[in-house]
């Protein structure tokens, strides 16, 4: 006899999202692709407008793309050409750590460590023994994508001249999300029959089950809740909700979009997020214009004011911003208990959200769809799902959320800032005690262990380049020298690598301008519209 743990109840076969946007139509492509014969319609309203005005990206969407079919340069191109893309190879943070730090990056992409004993230890000894040399140059040192984000260029790669350098999977992207949204819903969801419906949902019926019908007339075997910080379906079911706040600052953001002045000169191959008075300023370069937000926490300033300190940074970046419209974002930092909870799943941020750092809005959507349709199509035989899937789901999904939270807390935790109220707020915050997951955190603060088998950088891909680009790292030569290392072989290795990041950036030189290549490549023609 069958446990009620793995009792297949939920045989699915039809299926209903709730939300358009790029949540909505990820959702459904998703659920298409997988099952071609099952009835999938998408329910949006005509009159609630997306959150996104551009969309950062990183490395994880180009699994999502290759799940879909699009691993090839071919189709990538048409990918982008759709969706106003550009190519995104890191993130820089600027005055996080001090104002006028300078900045450091966290490039995607290979960490080449082909010519060196102890890989990122190296650095660390090379930077001993030479304090001219600034924490920026960690990301140059040890990633070969710096050479292209120090240079503004960019190439396929073919012939692997660039060792580490990947143009279908070691690369994000900036986007127009509304064009993102358009192109998945007409180019995979209708020809494939996914059904849309324009209309309000005006009412939520539920039962013990979950929810029973929408407006009366739409049942489902199973529901998507993909309406965004209203989690609409999700909140007609009593599911507990997480928050965030006591270990992230911000709650609120000023979003538009700006035209480029000199796009020659503006438009990068990475995401800009700039500190300021009371958080932070992201700037996404898309084809045809930047996409730029002010992440705030209203508990420091009004949100007028914060409007002001948003408007006298564009200015002082050279944005002209008189024809932007300002759109005022009240951030949920939090996640659901439960992701999947009865017969509904949120997807995006419905489920939960952190904050716009790290590009992680769209992160949590397709990482958490890949494992969706996994746990969805375990039993093939029978198109069921169990409530073990749908625990083993909620587990991986929490956990996810959790440690992500940790790892964005860190950008925070390891400021020196106390310039404004905020930051010697956030400075002072009681991190280890409010972590979520505790690993990310308990890992990075036993800083001076560097052995290989139990370093810091090894608890979350991306600590490093945070940490050390913030001045958090071993600097002491009994700590370095813990491992019995060779110091002659260490500094052997290291004027070979001094070498090998010349011949990087020798090559990044030849290659064309990012402007030239999209141009020539992707974005033969350009809009005259102005979006």
């Amino acid at each position: 006899m069958k446990t009620e743990d793995t009792k297949l109840y939920n045989k699915f076969d039809d299926l209903i999202v709730v939300g358009g946007g790029s949540a909505g139509w990820m959702t459904a492509t998703n659920l298409i692709r997988k099952f071609p014969n099952k009835k999938i319609t998408l329910v949006e309203s005509p009159n609630i407008a997306t959150v996104g005005v551009g969309e950062s990206t990183i490395g994880g969407i180009s699994n999502w793309l290759a799940s879909l079919g699009m691993n090839t340069e071919e189709n990538i191109k048409e990918f982008m050409k759709e969706t106003d893309g550009t190519i995104k190879l890191s993130i820089r943070f600027e005055d996080f750590y001090e104002k006028g730090d300078g900045g450091f990056h966290y490039p995607f992409g290979s960490v080449i460590e082909n010519n060196l004993t102890y890989g990122k230890q190296n650095w660390f000894f090379k930077r001993y023994e030479n304090s001219n040399l600034h924490n920026s140059d960690y990301a140059t040192f040890i990633n070969t994508n710096m050479a292209l984000v120090n240079n503004n260029t960019i190439f396929t790669n073919s012939n692997n001249e660039l060792p580490g350098f990947d143009f279908t999977k070691g690369v994000a992207y900036h986007f127009d999300a509304t064009k993102f949204g358009l192109w998945l819903r007409d180019y995979y969801c209708k020809p494939r029959n996914v059904k849309h419906i324009v209309e309000d949902i005006t009412d939520i019926e539920t039962d013990s089950e979950g929810i029973k019908s929408l407006n009366k007339k739409y049942t489902a075997d199973l529901f998507f809740d993909c309406t965004g910080f209203k989690s609409m379906l999700m909140n007609e079911l009593n599911n507990n909700f997480i928050s965030y706040n006591d270990l992230l600052p911000n709650n609120s953001a000023w979003a538009t979009r700006v035209p480029y002045k000199n796009k020659e000169e503006q438009l990068e191959p990475y995401t800009n997020c700039t500190a300021i008075e009371n958080g932070w300023v992201w700037n996404i370069p898309s084809w045809e214009r930047i996409g730029t937000g002010y992440v705030y926490s209203d508990k420091y300033v009004s949100d007028g004011i914060a409007l002001e300190e948003f408007k006298k940074h564009l200015s002082k970046k050279g944005h002209d911003y008189s024809q932007s419209q300002f759109k005022n974002i009240k951030m949920r930092v939090g996640r659901y208990e439960k992701l999947f909870y009865k017969n509904v799943c949120a997807i995006g941020l419905s489920a939960g959200f952190i904050e716009p750092l790290e590009s992680n809005g769209l992160l949590s959507v397709h990482e958490f769809l890949l494992y969706l349709v996994d746990v969805m199509t375990r039993h093939k035989a029978n198109d069921s799902i169990t409530q073990f899937d749908i625990d083993s789901y909620n587990v991986s999904c929490s956990k996810f959320f959790d440690e992500f939270t940790d790892f964005v807390a860190l950008h925070y935790a390891l400021s020196n800032r106390d310039d404004t109220k905020y930051w010697k707020d956030v400075s002072e915050r009681q991190y280890i005690k409010y972590a979520k997951s505790g690993d990310l955190i308990k890992n990075i603060s036993v800083r001076y262990d560097l052995d290989a088998e139990n370093d810091y950088y090894s608890s979350y891909a991306g600590a490093h380049y945070i940490s050390t680009g913030m001045n958090f790292y071993s600097k002491t030569p009994f700590n370095l020298m813990s491992f019995n290392a060779d110091t002659t072989q260490i500094r052997i290795e290291n004027k070979v690598r001094d070498i090998m990041v010349k011949e990087w950036d020798n090559i990044a030189k030849k290659q064309p301008k990012l402007i030239n290549y999209l141009k020539d490549n992707i974005h033969r023609i350009s809009p005259t519209y102005y979006w």
